[in-house]
């Protein structure tokens, strides 16, 4: 049996890696696994935000399906996922960090503490180290270190900041980020494992609040960082569509930056610049991380009996569409980074640019861990890819959804007018057209050819009415080809269960 480490860094978008062809941003570590691997440079979530993203990516399933829409949303308890199924073939699977995925409220009591939370545990998984938003137990570690901070806004405020975005690090050090206190914990479980182990390390950042420690916080100066993609002006953003609009009018500055007043797309140049750099910088803390833990696991002997994947639940819009965040229709909000190496695959330095979706993930799993699934997944197994070969009728397109329901406050519904199940959205993208259907908004259809940042829309063009109806079509038969088949595709008959397979 391989171990397997399962690495999540929480909105990581995937053109900021140095093996994705980033000009700027130095990920050594994660670009030295791609050369023993195989890196997938058009890997998409299937869904935002952190709950519906990983629910696709633990599934094998789509939003459609799984039907874990917001954060907290509960996941089906009837679905099976990588722990389950890891578990199936003899590993005890094992968490660090997060995975937020709601119980279920029909297999559990109603007084529960569960309930209460969007952050529950994926079923299958032993927790060795539970980081949830509150970063608890991150803060009680730091209090041992001489680091007493009265809660996780305390602990990221910038220290000697004179403006609202700034460069100024934090009050703890590289060696004391929850990225640290992770690997740490991983590194000594790892050491007392005497059997094939399987670890899943879910980072928590680079995730907002944007700030990280010396010497990251000046590590890629703001004037390098490149331009947006975005509109000339923030009205000009707000008319392409109602759902620009509105997330642009309610984006809220204090969800990304400590202490942060105002909106998101009142912020200048400079200070949108500011947040890029120090985002850049905090993946590249993530990467020296991931240095010590690839180091560990070397030092032990284990490299070559060790599968190893890093990817992302979802990206960062970072000033894309003067917005931060992730959700809508945006490439920069889906399009993540995905590396795989299995040392039993005869791929090395490997760069796959076919589209491959968070679906994947599930089936490219168990199909290494000969684990049989107990569902008929949404996705494709990546093995082929691996072994440096070329899949018959693989995809031309990837698809994503996001619902922007708000069930419990109601805030969406009574700005559009519009009731909880009607606020939802589809993405077909092809490499040249990108089609968005609403269940109850206009349409948007975009050019990524001629226009990449996505800006014109195209939907009411007579010239591209029928692009228009050929992409609605495609979206139509892929939504009816990817319906719930567990059981669709088992059939009692007078010898028994007959049962078919399917290649999506």
């Amino acid at each position: 049996m391989l171990n397997v480490l399962f690495i999540t860094a929480d909105q990581w978008r995937g053109d900021s890696l140095g093996v994705a062809g980033h000009p700027l941003v130095r990920t050594p570590h994660i670009d030295a696994l791609a050369a023993e691997g195989t890196a997938f440079l058009n890997h998409y979530a299937n869904a935002a935000p952190c709950s519906p993203a990983r629910a696709c990516l633990y599934t094998g399933l789509y939003q459609m399906t799984n039907r874990v829409v917001r954060n907290g949303a509960p996941l089906a308890d009837r679905f099976d996922n990588i722990a389950r199924a890891a578990r199936r073939v003899g590993y005890a699977p094992t968490l660090f960090g997060y995975t937020d995925q709601s119980a279920d409220p029909t297999v559990l009591p109603p007084g529960d503490p569960w309930l209460r939370t969007y952050e529950g545990v994926l079923p299958g998984f032993d927790v060795r180290v539970r980081l949830p938003e509150d970063e608890k137990i991150w803060l009680s570690w730091l209090r041992d270190r001489g680091l007493d901070f009265s809660d996780k806004w305390e602990a990221h405020r910038p220290v000697g900041a004179t403006s609202r975005v700034s460069n100024a690090p934090p009050g703890y050090s590289a060696d004391e980020t929850q990225t640290a206190f992770l690997t740490d914990a991983f590194i000594r479980w790892m050491g007392e494992q005497n059997a094939p182990w399987f670890a899943h390390l879910s980072f928590l950042r680079p995730h907002p609040p944007f700030v990280v420690p010396a010497p990251y916080n000046t590590m890629y100066p703001p004037e390098d960082v490149g331009g947006f993609h975005r509109a000339a002006s923030v009205a000009e953003e707000r008319e392409l569509h109602p759902l620009m609009g509105l997330a642009l009018d309610n984006t809220d500055l204090g969800w990304f930056v400590p202490d942060g007043d105002g909106l998101v797309a009142d912020l200048t140049e400079a200070e949108f610049r500011q947040i890029k750099a120090t985002y850049y910088g905090m993946l590249s803390e993530v990467d020296a991380q991931l240095g010590r833990a690839f180091a560990a696991i070397k030092s032990a002997g284990l490299w070559d009996k060790t599968l190893i994947v890093f990817t992302s639940d979802h990206a960062e819009l970072l000033g894309d569409h003067y917005m931060l965040g992730k959700g809508g229709f945006h490439d920069e909000s889906q399009h993540v980074p995905l590396v795989i190496r299995d040392p039993r695959r005869g791929a090395r330095g490997n760069v796959v640019k076919a589209f491959t979706e968070a679906v994947d993930f599930y089936p490219t799993l168990t199909d290494a861990l000969d684990a049989a699934p107990r569902h008929v997944g949404d996705g494709r197994a990546l093995t082929p890819w691996l072994n440096g070969e070329t899949p018959a009728g693989w995809r031309d397109a990837v698809h994503w959804e996001f619902d922007f329901r708000d069930v419990a406050g109601q805030s969406v519904e009574t700005a559009t007018g519009l009731d909880s199940v009607s606020l939802n959205l589809a993405v077909l993208r092809t490499e040249r057209y990108k089609y968005v259907h609403f269940a109850a908004l206009p349409p948007l259809l975009f050019d990524n050819l001629a226009d990449p940042a996505n800006l014109v829309n195209l939907a009411n063009d007579p010239a591209f009415l029928p692009v228009r109806l050929e992409m609605a079509e495609r979206l139509l038969s892929w939504r009816a080809k990817h319906l719930d088949q567990t059981l669709a595709l088992k059939e009692l008959t007078g010898d028994g269960v007959v049962s078919r397979t399917v290649t999506r």
